[in-house]
């Protein structure tokens, strides 16, 4: 508890910055993988092939080489410097978007057909079947691997920590310097993520419950 109270600010200041990396990334992440999700069972062809592409790299590449790329490898493009924080966030959502990619496009697969057929018999084209009719039915069905996706993103914001982003993952080294044993810091920030992770999960089973009583 004696390193709570003298490095309470501390703690909840790398916290805070995690909450904002986890809920900018979570809605970047959210956002680009459904347009990818759109892609990968597109009729097109090239869209398919530039979603399974972006799919295929992202997940197969470890998330500190894609902080690596966009920290210092785009820099060197002179095109758009990107501070820290900035650069983190676009690292974590272009890397989360690939698994929430596959994760609702699983629960496209889940529609019944039928469900498309009928769009389409009432002139709804494929963007608007989608749109209106499979997406939203998706979603329901991909709850729970899509809320373990965003509390993956929760934890994975700790590696920004190594990339001078004052994250909670910072914490430890500080506290380290200031003679606190490294015990006291993992307990504490193991606390606080418990206590961030926690909300989703009754999310997840309020979403769950509500959404099953509706279908």
């Amino acid at each position: 508890m004696d390193t709570l109270v003298e490095y309470g600010d501390v703690l909840a200041a790398g916290f805070w910055t995690t909450i904002q990396l986890f809920l900018l990334s979570a809605v970047g992440a959210l956002i680009l993988g459904t347009i990818l999700a759109t892609m990968r069972v597109s009729p097109i062809p090239a869209l398919r092939a530039v979603g399974t592409g972006y799919v295929t790299l992202l997940r197969n590449t470890p998330l500190t080489l894609v902080f690596f790329f966009f920290v210092f490898a785009y820099p060197k493009l002179d095109l758009i410097r990107f501070p820290f924080f900035t650069a983190a966030v676009v690292a974590l959502t272009v890397y989360t978007a690939a698994f929430v990619c596959e994760v609702l496009r699983a629960g496209i697969n889940t529609v019944p057909i039928g469900q498309a057929e009928a769009a389409r018999s009432v002139g709804l084209g494929f963007g608007q079947a989608l749109v209106h009719v499979i997406l939203p039915q998706s979603f329901r069905s991909v709850v729970p691997p899509l809320v373990s996706t965003l509390i993956a993103l929760l934890k994975n914001t700790t590696v920004a920590a190594g990339f001078s982003v004052s994250e909670v993952g910072s914490v430890i080294p500080l506290l380290n310097e200031q003679g606190e044993p490294t015990l006291n810091a993992f307990v504490w920030i193991a606390v606080g993520f418990l206590v961030l992770v926690i909300p989703l999960t009754l999310v997840q089973r309020s979403f769950e419950k509500r959404w099953s009583v509706a279908r």
